[in-house]
C-alpha cells in the first residue's frame, strides 16, 4: 500500500513525507493495503489534574473517553484497525487499553475518519461516538507527528451542539520514533483553556503489523453506536 491511500496521508498532503519512516508506516494503515497496527508497551506515567477534574474523568471513563486512574509504569496496548463503518466510511480505530494494578483494565477509545467536507480527520471519542473533534496533523523538524484537536461537538439524536471551551479539553499528541531504543514514543496532554491540565500520558511501545483480512477486527473494538455527522 502506498502512504497516499491512508486517511492520515490525505489529511497531511506533502507534509506526510516529512515524517520518520517508521511513523509513516504506522499512519499508513488502511483498507487499501489491509494492514493494521498493534502497539504494546509501557506508559511511564498516566496523570490527571486536580480534584475538580475527577467528576469529568469518572463520567468520561464510563464511555471510554477518559481514563479516571493515574499511575506509573502501566502496561498498555494500542490497536489501530481499519474498517468500513455502517455509512461506508473508511475508519481507523485508536483503542488504548491500560492495565492498571488490581486487574481492571481501562480503555480510551477513538475512531477516526477523513472528512472531505471539513478537509481533516474527524476523531469520534468513546464507545458511542457522542463527541467529535477535528484533528490537525503536522510533521515537526525531527520527523515526529504532532496532532492537535479543535472544535469539539456533541451529537446525540437531534442534538448537535458545540462544546464550550470552558468545559472542553484541547489535546496535543506527539508521536516520535527513537532509533536508538528501537521504540515509538508517545506524549499526550489534554488541557482546558481556563483550568489547565486535565489528563495525559507518556510512554513508549513497539509495533506489530497484521493482515486485517486474516486477523479481522476483533469483537469490542468497534464503537457501540456510529454517528453519521462529522
Amino acid at each position: 500500500m502506498t502512504s497516499a491511500t491512508s486517511i492520515f496521508a490525505r489529511a497531511m498532503g506533502s507534509d506526510f513525507d516529512r515524517l520518520h519512516p517508521r511513523i509513516r508506516r504506522r499512519f499508513s494503515v488502511g483498507l487499501a493495503g489491509g494492514e493494521a497496527c498493534v502497539g504494546r508497551g509501557v506508559m511511564e506515567r498516566v496523570w490527571h489534574g486536580g480534584r475538580w477534574v475527577k467528576p469529568f474523568l469518572l463520567l468520561g471513563g464510563s464511555r471510554n473517553i477518559l481514563v479516571p486512574r493515574a499511575g506509573r509504569d502501566i502496561p498498555f496496548t494500542i490497536e489501530n484497525f481499519p474498517y468500513a463503518d455502517s455509512y461506508g466510511r473508511e475508519t481507523v480505530t485508536f483503542v488504548r487499553t491500560f492495565a492498571f494494578p488490581g486487574g481492571r483494565a481501562r480503555r480510551f477509545d477513538a475512531t477516526m475518519v477523513f472528512s472531505e467536507e471539513r478537509g481533516c480527520v474527524v476523531d469520534y471519542l468513546g464507545t458511542h461516538q457522542h463527541l467529535a473533534t477535528d484533528l490537525h496533523f503536522a510533521a515537526d523538524a525531527t520527523g515526529a507527528l504532532v496532532i492537535r484537536s479543535t472544535g469539539h461537538r456533541f451529537r446525540e439524536g437531534p442534538v448537535d451542539a458545540r462544546v464550550p471551551g470552558l468545559i472542553g479539553g484541547d489535546a496535543v499528541v506527539r508521536e516520535s520514533y527513537d532509533d536508538e531504543a528501537d521504540r515509538f514514543r508517545i506524549d499526550v496532554r489534554v488541557t482546558n483553556r481556563r483550568f489547565g491540565p486535565l489528563f495525559g500520558y507518556r510512554g513508549s511501545f513497539t509495533a506489530e503489523y497484521v493482515d486485517v483480512a486474516e486477523r479481522g477486527v476483533r469483537d469490542g473494538l468497534r464503537p457501540v453506536r456510529e454517528e453519521a455527522r462529522a
